[in-house]
C-alpha cells in the first residue's frame, strides 16, 4: 500500500560525528540500515510502501552522503561504531523495542547491533550479509576483499569494480551510463556517489571483511533474528551468507522478491513480505 505520509528530516548528534535521517508513516518504529556506499535514499521507495503501517526511519550513515564526521573515522571499529549509531538513532526516535531491516552491509552490522544493544531491537531482518565469516571459506573471502581495496588505492574504481563483481558473484547487469548533459542535480548527486565509493573502499569495506559477529549473543539475546535471501540471487554470496546465518542460528532463512536490492526493484511485493515477517 503507497502512502502519502509527509516526509521529516532531521540531524542527530553523536560523538564524532552528524547523523542525518528521515522518518514517515505512524505506527512502530522500523528502522532501515543501508550497506556500502548507500544512504536513505536506497530505501525511498519500499519507505513509502510501508509508511502506512510504521514510522519509518532511514538515515545516511556517517562519512556517506549528509552525515558528516567531525572526527576521523577508527577503521578498525566500523562496524562497532556504525552499531552504536543506530543505537543511538533508536534512542531518538523510538519508545519501545522497534524493528530493524539491514540490506548488504547493514545486515552485517545490524548483527552487531543486535549482540551490543539487545534490548532495542524487537526484529531484526538481516537480509544477504556478506560477510566472509559466513562464507564457506573466510579466509579466502578476506583475502579477496584486501585484493579489492588494495586495487582501489593502486588503479581506481574501474578495475577495483571487475574485482568486486567476480567476488560478489552478482549477475545483475548495471544500469546504462545516462545520455545528454547531466542536470545540476544529476551531477551533485554522481559527486555524492563518488565521494561515497571512495568512504566505503577506504574506511569501510575492510571492516565488514574482518567482522566476527557473536553468535553466541545473538542466539541468547531477546531479539528475533530473521536472516533473508533474494528470491534471484542464488549463487552470489550475499545469498550465500544469508543462508549461512540461518545456518549458524538453527533457523530458516526468509526468501524476499528480487535479488540483493530486491527492496528497491521490488518495492511493492517486498513490503508486504516484509510485513509478514513482522507481523509473525
Amino acid at each position: 500500500m503507497n502512502s502519502t505520509a509527509p516526509l521529516t528530516v532531521e540531524r542527530l548528534q553523536v560523538p564524532g560525528a552528524s547523523l542525518y535521517y528521515e522518518f514517515r508513516g505512524a505506527g512502530p518504529v522500523l528502522l532501515m540500515m543501508p550497506g556500502g556506499p548507500a544512504d536513505a535514499g536506497a530505501f525511498r521507495h519500499i519507505a513509502e510502501q510501508l509508511a502506512s503501517d510504521y514510522t519509518v526511519v532511514t538515515y545516511d550513515p556517517r562519512g556517506l552522503s549528509h552525515s558528516t564526521l567531525e572526527t576521523p573515522v577508527q577503521d578498525e571499529r566500523i562496524v562497532q561504531i556504525f552499531a552504536d549509531d543506530v543505537h543511538r538513532l533508536l534512542t531518538a526516535t523510538a519508545k519501545e523495542p522497534a524493528h530493524v531491516f539491514g540490506s548488504s552491509g547493514g545486515a552485517v552490522i545490524g548483527l552487531e547491533l543486535a549482540a551490543r544493544h539487545p534490548k532495542q531491537v524487537r526484529t531484526f531482518v538481516s537480509h544477504e550479509p556478506p560477510s566472509p565469516a559466513l562464507q564457506p571459506d573466510p579466509v579466502r573471502a578476506r583475502a579477496e576483499m584486501e585484493g579489492i581495496v588494495e586495487t582501489y588505492r593502486a588503479a581506481g574504481i574501474g578495475p577495483t569494480m571487475q574485482k568486486f563483481m567476480v567476488h560478489t558473484r552478482i549477475r545483475q547487469a548495471p544500469p546504462p551510463p545516462p545520455t545528454g548533459e547531466p542536470t545540476p542535480e544529476e551531477r551533485e548527486a554522481q559527486a555524492r556517489f563518488g565521494r561515497n565509493m571512495d568512504f566505503w573502499f577506504r574506511h569501510y569495506f575492510l571492516a565488514i571483511a574482518n567482522y566476527e559477529p557473536d553468535f553466541a549473543a545473538l542466539k541468547a539475546g531477546p531479539t528475533r533474528i530473521v536472516p533473508a535471501v533474494g528470491a534471484e540471487s542464488s549463487g552470489e554470496l550475499a545469498h550465500e551468507g544469508g543462508l549461512r546465518l540461518a545456518e549458524r542460528l538453527g533457523t530458516q532463512a526468509v526468501v524476499f522478491p528480487g535479488a540483493h536490492g530486491g527492496f528497491d526493484s521490488h518495492a511493492e511485493e517486498f513490503a508486504v513480505k516484509l510485513r509478514e515477517v513482522l507481523r509473525d
